[in-house]
């Protein structure tokens, strides 16, 4: 039956657990977004937010609907020194590059006072929604392959998608807000980004680094930042 699950309360589990996945992971790319839309003229922000995640929902589910293909990701295409290499190494390590290369980038701009001048030329509404979809296929692509593994109902797994795309749509916005009025937080949220780059490039070679430490490294940055924000509120010079 297509929605027995609906009665399974394993599967009522497997939803809750896929779309806290889905939410946790996109934290980075929700940062990612902000960054990008805020190259954009202000009365485009929000439609491009809301465009690019809904065509990033779409791609999210057309590679679920395509499960034998993105399992096929994991299989070697070659070797490098008795290292197997995949399709899913070869994305990672490729995203994990533009990702350190965006955001020297960016950090470049911001201490040289380049950005500004730069903030309506250089980013294209269509190239900055190209941008979000391609990031997040990178950034969705271990969550894909996590959720194959972990149900065996696509509709749970697509539903897990469009649940976490919608929360994410609802955030996407006052977090772009708060990390353009605050350029301490957006050299945080650059930074995260960097160290974001270098985990996949370590994942592509196969060296796990745990997702919660670099979650953890990430809160407690923006919390320590949070509090030099309130006293400089508190107590302007």
């Amino acid at each position: 039956m297509l929605f027995a699950w609906i009665t399974d309360p394993n599967a009522w589990l497997a939803l809750g657990t896929l779309t806290l996945l889905e939410i946790v992971l996109g934290i980075d790319n929700i940062i990612f977004l902000s960054l990008v839309v805020a190259k954009l003229p202000t009365a485009q922000r929000n439609h491009a937010r809301r465009l690019g995640l809904a065509a990033a929902m779409i791609m999210r589910l057309l590679l679920l609907a395509s499960i034998a293909w993105v399992t096929r990701l994991t299989h070697p295409l070659f070797s490098v020194f008795d290292h197997n290499v995949s399709a899913r190494d070869l994305i990672l390590f490729l995203g994990g590059l533009f990702l350190i290369w965006k955001a020297s980038k960016e950090i470049h701009e911001s201490i040289e006072g380049e950005e500004e001048g730069l903030k309506t030329n250089v980013h294209s509404f269509f190239g900055a929604i190209v941008q979000i979809m391609l990031l997040d296929i990178i950034f969705s692509l271990d969550s894909v392959i996590t959720a194959v593994g972990l149900s065996d109902h696509l509709f749970i797994m697509m539903a897990a998608v469009i649940i976490s795309v919608g929360v994410m749509m609802f955030a996407a916005r006052p977090i772009g807000d708060f990390v353009d009025r605050h350029p301490s937080v957006k050299m945080l949220a650059l930074s995260f980004l960097i160290l974001v780059g270098f985990t996949l490039i370590l994942e592509s070679v196969s060296i796990h680094v745990p997702k919660g430490y670099i979650y953890f490294a990430m809160f407690f940055s923006i919390a320590v930042e949070s509090l030099n924000l309130l006293r400089n509120k508190k107590n302007p010079l």
